[in-house]
Order: structure tokens, then C-alpha cells, then sequence
């Protein structure tokens, strides 16, 4: 089977990248170092579209094995699924699409969320004592899309941040992060920090997750939200800041701030690429422990360093 612009002759089971735009993306860079490594005839191809249609097309091939889903299909694709994990249906967003065999042989179309997981796992891997820097202490989110419904659940759920405060330009956005949290159970405790004078009166932060673009604050919203930030990050105790921002550099305005203030700053390409082994955990069936976590690493630390130059 083909796809717009890929065969598939050549492999054994064909995964793809489904969204739009696509042409940056270091997923398919990132599985295919994993497949190699493991001496698997696999492949993610890229499919930049809006198709839908299409796609469903395609992962009817009994080659597909599974499918990294981006903006703009993370929500519009669960309907079309047989099944959604526990975490994507709390976040409301689908990026992995694998396959489980029922027990009459037939393929059942599974979903789940592994961006959760690649917050989680950047905090828990890079951090050394998270007992004394995060858990048990207030976490912190700056933004208010996707990105941070997936870093409210990590928070709460797995990195022991009893409430969570929100920093965000745009009201509308955090309120509706709120209300969707707490529809999905895991909505206490979420405070929208808006102003300056609210933030000073707050405890300090032990985890934050900033899952903005790299910019420069202009609005008034804006520089309201960066000296909330500011003020957060020059209270006493010092925690680790993940900046999930990673393009076209991952070291940012949010990331130079935040060190200066004397926080551990943990990059992006962290929860990207253990995002990305969460799915080959489901892909490949092996255990986060055998696959190759040092290689990934390297090579999508060098891909990014070459795309900077």
C-alpha cells in the first residue's frame, strides 16, 4: 500500500506521523533510530495532511502497527478509535494510536496520550531528588493548550503537586483548562494566577512546566504572565523548570530566566524523546530498559544542534 508520497514495499510494518505541518518534526527521526538499533524492518513515514479520510485509509493496511497523531487531529481522531487509555481520555487529546488484537483476531484501534508521560519521565529522570524538590509543593504550568492539559496531569498525578497554578495570557484559554480538568477528575486544587500582586502573596513553586513558544512578552496580558513567572522563580526554594519548548533552539528566553534565577532547567527535547520511547514501548512491546534511551539521545541532540547552525 502507498501512501501520497511513500511506498511501503520495503518494509515489514509501516507506522506513521499524522498532522499538519509536519516538516520540523524529529519524530520520525527519533523511531527510527529505536528500529534500527533493534534490527526492525519498521519506518514512521510523515504524512502532512488534513486528511482524515485518508489516514483512516491507511492505517487499514496490515502492515500499520501504530501512529504518532500531532496538531491538528490530537482531539478530532478519539471518535474514530475503538478504545482510549485512561490518560487520553482524562486529557481529551490522542498522540498514539497501537493496535491490540481481540480475542476474536480482529484489530482493535487503541489510543492513548504519552505526552503525560514524557513530563513525567524528563522531571523524574533528570531531577535527583524529587522528594525534596517538587513533591508535596504547589506546580507550576505556563500556557494554556494541549501541551498543558498534558502537564497538569503529570503534575498532579505522578509528580506529587497537590495544587497547580496557571500562568497564561489569555483568561478564556486557562479557564477552560479548568473546567475540562475538572470534568476529567483531576481538576482540584487549579489556580489561574493572573496578576503580580496575587503571585507574591502565593508558595513558591517546586515544578514548572512552561508550554509556550519562545517569545518576547508585548501585550499587556503578556508581561503580566512573565512577571508572574519572574516572581515565582525568585522566591526561596529553587525547583527544576521544564521548557517544552525545543524549536528552532531549545534553549529560550523562559530557560535563561529561569537559570539566572537559580532553577534546574530541564530542555524539551526531554519530554519529546521519552514521549517518543512511551510509544515504542507500546509499538515494540519491550521495556522502556531495552531500548536504546542513550542513542536516542544523542542523535536527536545532534539533529538539533546541526538545524541551529
Amino acid at each position: 500500500m502507498t501512501s501520497q508520497k511513500h511506498s511501503t514495499s520495503h518494509l515489514d510494518r509501516v507506522n506513521y506521523l499524522f498532522g499538519y505541518p509536519i516538516a520540523h518534526s524529529l519524530s520520525p527521526l527519533l523511531h527510527q533510530t529505536v528500529y534500527d538499533h533493534l534490527g526492525l524492518r519498521w519506518s514512521q513515514i510523515p504524512l502532512e495532511s488534513r486528511d482524515m479520510d485518508h489516514f483512516l485509509t491507511l492505517i487499514k493496511d496490515p502492515k500499520f502497527f501504530g501512529a504518532s497523531v500531532t496538531m491538528p487531529h490530537k482531539v478530532n481522531i478519539i471518535p474514530k478509535l475503538d478504545e482510549i487509555t485512561a490518560e487520553g481520555k482524562a486529557i481529551g487529546a490522542c498522540n498514539t494510536i497501537f493496535i491490540r488484537n481481540g480475542e476474536d483476531g480482529r484489530r482493535i484501534y487503541c489510543g492513548t496520550n504519552t505526552d503525560c508521560v514524557g513530563v513525567q519521565k524528563a522531571f523524574e529522570q533528570n531531577v535527583k531528588d524529587g522528594d525534596a524538590v517538587y513533591r508535596g509543593r504547589p506546580g507550576l504550568v505556563v500556557g494554556g493548550g494541549g501541551a498543558a492539559r498534558s502537564a497538569v496531569y503529570a503534575l498532579k498525578k505522578w509528580l506529587g503537586c497537590g495544587s497547580v497554578y496557571i500562568v497564561n495570557r489569555d483568561k478564556a484559554e486557562v479557564d477552560a483548562v479548568i473546567e475540562e480538568c475538572s470534568r476529567n477528575g483531576f481538576g482540584e486544587d487549579l489556580l489561574h494566577v493572573e496578576q503580580p500582586s496575587h503571585a507574591r502573596q502565593l508558595e513558591g513553586p517546586g515544578a514548572i512546566v512552561a508550554c509556550v513558544p519562545n517569545f518576547s512578552p508585548r501585550t499587556p496580558s503578556e508581561v503580566a504572565a512573565r512577571q508572574v513567572l519572574e516572581i515565582m522563580l525568585a522566591k526561596d526554594h529553587k525547583g527544576a523548570i521544564l521548557e517544552m519548548c525545543y524549536h528552532p533552539s531549545p534553549w529560550t528566553e523562559i530557560a535563561e530566566i529561569s537559570k539566572r534565577a537559580g532553577w534546574e532547567v530541564i530542555l524539551g527535547t526531554e519530554a519529546m524523546i521519552w514521549q517518543g520511547l512511551e510509544q515504542d514501548r507500546y509499538w515494540t512491546g519491550r521495556t522502556i530498559e531495552q531500548l536504546p534511551v542513550e542513542k536516542v539521545k544523542a542523535v536527536i541532540g545532534a539533529a538539533l544542534e546541526k538545524s541551529v547552525l
